[in-house]
């Protein structure tokens, strides 16, 4: 019997894919558990259309991070802190914080995974960040942190 796949099936095929399986594995497992439908030319044109609809909305995202990668590469962004003597910072600047500054200097919301910061900053230093807008699609951002001057 023919099925068409609407979840991952180990060590048998991911969503989408027609497979060939034994009549008795699709009656009492696949189709019970919602992993697969047979695969009539309904369900076939559905799942094409769906592949569709997922490539399109993959190119939206796609063409998005690139917009957004050329309003922001190789830009600066300044922290103020408050530090010691020795240069280390009283708190630290996070992945959170660098991703405030993009949201606020793009005007779209970047949430804070995408910034690629290893550890948090916790010192008056320059640093160069990787954040990733898309899994095509990295950018890399100078990061200055400076001591806050007291007006």
């Amino acid at each position: 019997m023919e099925v068409v796949l609407l979840k991952e099936v180990k060590r048998l095929g991911k969503p989408g894919e027609v497979k060939k399986v034994a009549d008795g594995y699709a009656r009492n497992y696949l189709f019970p558990h919602g992993l697969a439908v047979p695969a009539t030319d309904e369900a076939r044109k559905h799942i094409a259309a769906q592949a569709a609809a997922a490539a399109r909305q993959e190119a939206k995202e796609l063409a998005t991070a690139e917009a957004q990668a050329s309003q922001l590469d190789n830009i600066e962004i300044v922290f103020k802190a408050k530090a010691g003597e020795s240069g280390h910072l009283y708190g630290s600047i996070t992945n959170a914080d660098v991703a405030e500054k993009l949201s606020a200097r793009l005007g779209e919301e970047i949430d804070k995974r995408k910034v690629l910061l290893d550890e948090p900053i916790k010192d008056i230093s320059h640093r160069d960040v990787k954040v990733r807008l898309h899994s095509g699609v990295k950018i890399t951002v100078k990061i200055i942190v400076e001591t806050e001057t007291a007006d």
